[in-house]
């Protein structure tokens, strides 16, 4: 892997890392269902260009990708962190879709996760559950439960995903895009009201704005498409393992720019995820026998 491209790989996972600082501040001036409806209204804007070709994959994927990410794992995410759960570990707990993924991988498609999975699985949730003992009962620990359930409905998306096959990322995002800001603009109209929603184009902010162009041009659109890039020049066993570092940067952003503290339980629960993250993702080569 050339240097250039491991740069773009770190500056993906920067720029991913950085996004939960930017959902945390967003939620300030939207409600969360209409920001994830925005966030998705925005990164659709390409299809403009991209219309006449149509998606790189049947309509069902895109449709179901649409639905699982956009209607059900980013609301949960946002409604998440807008209930309490600091966007530094959000960062981290979100990574357990590598879990759920395999769990429904097995369970659909007959892919057995292997005794080093299995393990970083065990490992892994042991450091959420350690992590939950710290947040306080109510919104906190509320948050951290939206949070896995965001993490499970990733885990759908990227079975739906695997078996679209597609062969265009960014064009598939973009597609997929298309899908949830109908959806998500009934439901929040439905939860959070008319007057909300008017209420927070009123008093939009500068910052509100800058958030949701972050989101929706950076996490999204240059993101995807940087990914979809290292994916295509690079196999997967490679370039998967730079996602260790989205909570690495989403964690030390968190505590630079919003304050946020981690005590010493929720350090160590940072650090067994982290650490069953790592046992699961990555491979260790077997050492080569010297010739005689």
């Amino acid at each position: 892997m050339r240097a250039s491209h491991i740069l773009l790989a770190v500056a993906v996972a920067a720029v991913w890392g950085f996004n939960f600082v930017a959902i945390k501040v967003g939620l300030r001036d939207f409600p969360p269902l209409l920001f994830s409806c925005l966030r998705f209204a925005l990164a659709a804007l390409p299809l403009a260009v991209l219309w006449r070709k149509g998606p790189p994959v049947p309509w069902r994927y895109v449709i179901g990708i649409g639905v699982m990410l956009g209607v059900v794992k980013f609301p949960l995410l946002f409604l998440g962190i807008d209930v309490g759960m600091p966007a530094g570990l959000a960062s981290l707990v979100l990574q357990a879709q590598a879990f759920f993924t395999a769990i429904f991988a097995a369970a659909a498609l007959g892919d057995r996760p292997g005794p080093r999975q299995v393990a970083g699985m065990a490992v892994a949730f042991a450091g959420i559950g350690l992590i939950a003992t710290e947040l306080p009962a109510g919104e906190s620990l509320f948050g951290l439960g939206l949070t896995l359930a965001a993490a499970a409905a990733w885990g759908v998306a990227n079975i739906v995903m695997k078996q679209a096959k597609a062969p265009d990322l960014f064009s598939l995002m973009v597609w997929v895009s298309l899908i949830p800001p109908l959806p998500l603009l009934v439901l929040s109209g439905v939860l959070e009201g008319p007057d909300r929603i008017l209420h927070a184009f009123a008093s939009l902010t500068p910052v509100g704005v800058a958030s949701l162009l972050y989101i929706a041009g950076g996490a999204t659109l240059f993101g995807f498409a940087a990914w979809g890039f290292l994916m295509r020049h690079h196999p997967a066993s490679v370039v998967a393992p730079f996602s260790l570092l989205v909570p690495i940067f989403g964690m030390s952003s968190s505590a630079l720019l919003l304050g946020e503290t981690l005590t010493a339980a929720k350090l160590a629960g940072g650090l067994l995820v982290f650490a069953g993250l790592a046992l699961s993702v990555l491979k260790v080569r077997a050492p080569v026998r010297a010739r005689a």
